[in-house]
């Protein structure tokens, strides 16, 4: 009992000292607990029969029927292969691009041009998905789009981009890159402030060139937190933007680009099949927390750094 006394005095007293603090971080727990940990009580659609006038607790259950009824149909074979495929490709393509452009960013002597450059990659990123999927539907319009119009001058044929499904991917990852690719680099840019001056004195007295000392100096500097990004990317292997995916999608494509986010927003609000729906969900959910927690361990097993 005196050891939890002690425990308790000790948390009352950290939480006097920095009430200020805890207060700047309620409205952030707030929402957390709001929109992330309250809606989590749907789940139980996912195992009962949903009837809107019975409500979650007097809709009968059925146990792990959907789940069942999902994987009989032949879309889930389709969508899982579409959403792991694009998942993989996307952090094989997507993760590296900011690291890179951090790592070079780093290296402009002049600190104007250094931020006139950050500044103009990381506008795109508030380019909202809808303008984003438009932007390129004009740009690589079969008619008038500037690329097409670019392969005609050439001696080419219109290319139908997009409508084939062999450039849903390549068309998907690379608005990716160009959206997101100055944003996320500000962490890594945040994490290189810390590597001290001292050790590129010491390289380039012994001759070491720019290429060098990224690899050997800023590179394992940011290492931890490239493992933490990865982690968390990898966690999110199967959570690709079914709103880009969606508005992207037509008749001609839907056989790569029909991801499991996209069904489930077609199921549940369109068909308005919502335990259904939530099963699918829940799944793709739990392959999240799966991969999360395997790729944390194996970071922790062979390395210093992990979440948790």
């Amino acid at each position: 009992m005196s050891v939890a006394k002690g425990i308790r005095k000790s948390i009352s007293r950290i939480v006097q000292h920095n009430w200020k603090l805890y207060i700047f971080l309620l409205p952030g727990l707030i929402w957390l607990i709001t929109f992330c940990y309250v809606p989590m009580y749907g789940v139980l659609i996912a195992f009962k029969d949903f009837d809107s006038r019975l409500g979650i607790t007097g809709s009968p259950f059925v146990g792990l029927k959907y789940f069942r009824q999902f994987f009989s149909t032949n879309i889930a074979s389709t969508t899982i292969m579409n959403t792991l495929m694009l998942g993989i490709e996307t952090t094989a393509f997507v993760f590296p691009v900011p690291i890179l452009f951090a790592l070079l960013l780093n290296q402009l002597p002049s600190p104007r041009f250094k931020k006139t450059i950050q500044t103009i990659s990381f506008a795109p990123h508030f380019i909202s998905t809808v303008v984003l999927v438009s932007i390129m539907n004009i740009i690589l319009a079969p008619k008038s789009g500037f690329v097409n119009q670019l392969i005609v001058s050439l001696g080419g044929k219109p290319v139908f981009f997009t409508t084939q499904s062999a450039y849903f991917r390549p068309l998907y990852i690379g608005s990716s890159i160009w959206q997101s690719m100055g944003y996320n680099a500000i962490i890594y840019l945040s994490a290189l402030t810390s590597v001290s001056p001292d050790l590129h004195e010491a390289a380039v007295v012994d001759g070491a060139s720019k290429l060098q000392r990224i690899w050997h100096i800023d590179l394992p500097c940011i290492l931890p937190t490239i493992v933490i990004m990865l982690i968390l990317q990898l966690g999110k292997l199967f959570s690709s933007s079914y709103e880009k995916a969606l508005l992207m999608q037509n008749a001609l494509n839907t056989n790569v680009s029909e991801l499991i986010s996209t069904y489930v927003y077609k199921v549940g609000l369109t068909n308005a099949q919502y335990s259904f729906s939530t099963a699918v969900g829940l799944f793709n959910s739990l392959v999240n927390f799966s991969l999360l927690i395997t790729s944390n361990y194996i970071s922790r097993r062979f390395t210093d750094t992990s979440l948790f």
